[in-house]
């Protein structure tokens, strides 16, 4: 069995191995969103199970009565399978059916979502970070709360998976909320929808501006920590490079009249 992160969704951003994993598939299994980012090609004569939201264990149920038949299984996944995804739950229900060494389960890693949107901002991960979801479906609040409480006060840039759904409504103004108690009301707040997927939007406003009503499930959330800065749009998080070793300043620009004569400097004699 191989779970298998798609990446954003686009075939662009489908690693080799995943493309190699999916063809050599006879059965694929994922919730629906994930299936119709599978290219067509790829599942033109294979067994594909569909299940819809929060029915993650009949996934896995179904993928490893497969396996345990013979067949060869890919499990798709948004993103990377191990970050927020279907690996983790795999993993689990093999080890609690004893099945760890009877069905062999591999992870292709894909492009997780935050790097995707990290690209789309410019360079907001450059330093340590820390990345928390706000669904409250697994975790306690309470648990969630602390976490972001501790990750803003060690000044970590954090990235908030599931910041907003039709029905969790506030968690995303309670997040911000906690961490303005320890960031500036300029701290560059960045928003990517849809992260290198069509119709992928953009946006960075300060944290004390930042509308919260503009994220929903199919977005990723990055505060700033306390150098990240905001300029045209990006975001910019120094690692600590021009601190440290002093880089010279910018090339002067070229000279249009390099090959004309110069005046000669004070004191100069011609020749």
């Amino acid at each position: 069995m191989t779970v298998v992160g798609l990446g954003p969704g686009d075939d662009t951003h489908l690693s080799p191995r995943a493309w190699a994993a999916l063809t050599r598939a006879h059965a694929v299994v994922g919730y629906k969103t994930y299936i119709d980012l599978v290219h067509p090609a790829l599942l033109e004569g294979k067994e594909v199970v569909v299940t819809g939201m929060r029915q993650e264990l009949d996934r896995v149920r179904a993928a490893i009565d497969l396996a345990r038949r013979g067949r060869e299984v890919a499990v798709v996944s948004g993103g990377d399978a191990g970050v927020y995804g279907m690996a983790g739950l795999v993993f689990e229900m093999l080890e609690r059916d004893g099945l760890l060494d009877e069905v062999r389960a591999e992870v292709v890693p894909g492009i997780p979502a935050l790097a995707a949107a990290a690209a789309v901002l410019g360079a907001p991960l450059t330093h340590d970070f820390a990345v928390v979801s706000l669904s409250d479906l697994l975790t306690p609040w309470e648990r969630i709360e602390a976490r972001l409480d501790h990750a803003a006060a060690a000044d970590f840039v954090i990235v908030l998976y599931n910041p907003r759904s039709r029905r969790r409504h506030w968690q995303l103004p309670r997040a911000l909320e906690i961490i303005a108690r320890h960031r500036a009301p300029d701290t560059p707040v960045g928003l990517v929808r849809q992260a290198c997927r069509p119709g992928q939007s953009a946006l960075v406003a300060p944290l004390s501006g930042f509308d919260p009503g503009a994220a929903d499930m199919v977005s990723i959330v990055i505060v700033g920590n306390s150098c990240t800065r905001a300029h045209g749009g990006r975001m910019i998080t120094p690692r600590g490079y021009m601190d440290k070793y002093d880089p010279p300043g910018p090339a002067a620009p070229p000279d249009a009249d390099a090959d004309a004569p110069r005046a000669a400097p004070p004191g100069a004699r011609e020749a």
